[in-house]
């Protein structure tokens, strides 16, 4: 196992970032200096410290007052919850109904195999809002929903190929011969054998999961104020991009650093599982 100082300065700079992000996401109620809702008409487009601004709001205002640095702590902490529920509820979801369908087979596996393809079919923007289409109202929970059926496709297809494969290994058909259970050779031994590949698939799709909730919010049609997330954020602030730039620009700069460092641990990460 290599030392922290033995890793490529790339790795060791994304694994500073996301760290960076992880705490945002989880202390942004006590970082935050004002109220997201505090509106302050007297204080619009205050300019960031770094362009002549107030430390009061370091990172300025927006249209109506309110502290950029505050709307990008909870920005963060909305998306990375949304992406990470949504990362990890279609990774259950595809991962079960993978194996599932390798497992029993015959029409269970036709079935599923069927909407593996009609899935992998359709562009994801228009999954998406077709998906958002068929609720009466789009809040938290729903979204999470949404990013879940988005992204459980892969994992299906995934773990079906090496449900597969398994079946067909020596100690997989010793242990069917001795009696083990479906669900105890899955979990006791094919599933902790596939933990690696799944976890740096995970890791891959996870900033396509950012993308796309920022995509959304950024469209009007996915967190509706007075919360936000990064997307609405970006979609608030396109407005005042020649008056009132780092509206806008904060946001999606917190969007590519994200979704760059991720990508490169997950890249990282899938060379060393197949050096293994």
């Amino acid at each position: 196992m290599k030392t922290l100082r033995h890793l490529p300065w790339l790795i060791l700079l994304s694994l500073a970032v996301v760290a960076t992000l992880l705490i945002c996401a989880i202390f942004a109620n006590f970082l935050a200096p004002h109220d997201i809702t505090q509106v302050d008409l007297r204080n619009r487009f205050q300019s960031p410290i770094f362009l002549g601004g107030a430390w009061g709001n370091p990172l300025g205002t927006d249209s109506l007052g309110r502290d950029i640095l505050s709307l990008l702590l909870r920005g963060i902490q909305v998306s990375m919850t949304i992406a990470a529920l949504g990362t990890i509820g279609g990774a259950v979801l595809g991962v079960t109904l993978g194996f599932v369908g390798a497992w029993v087979g015959g029409w269970v596996d036709n079935l599923i195999g069927v909407l593996i393809d009609f899935q992998s079919t359709i562009p994801n923007l228009i999954l998406a809002l077709a998906l958002i289409a068929a609720f009466p109202e789009v809040n938290f929970g729903v979204f999470v929903l949404i990013m879940v059926i988005y992204g459980w496709e892969q994992y299906a297809r995934l773990a079906r190929a090496i449900a597969l494969s398994a079946k067909s290994q020596p100690y997989v058909q010793a242990q069917i011969v001795f009696g083990a259970s479906p669900l105890r050779i899955i979990t006791r031994s094919i599933l902790p054998n596939a933990a690696a590949v799944l976890l740096v698939n995970m890791s891959i799709n996870f900033p396509r999961t950012i993308l796309v909730e920022s995509t959304l919010s950024f469209l009007g049609i996915g967190i509706q104020p007075p919360d936000t997330s990064l997307g609405v954020l970006i979609g608030q602030g396109r407005d005042q991009l020649y008056n009132a730039p780092w509206v806008a620009l904060m946001p999606g700069f917190v969007i590519l650093i994200a979704t760059i460092s991720i990508s490169l641990l997950g890249d990282w990460a899938r060379d060393l599982v197949d050096k293994d």
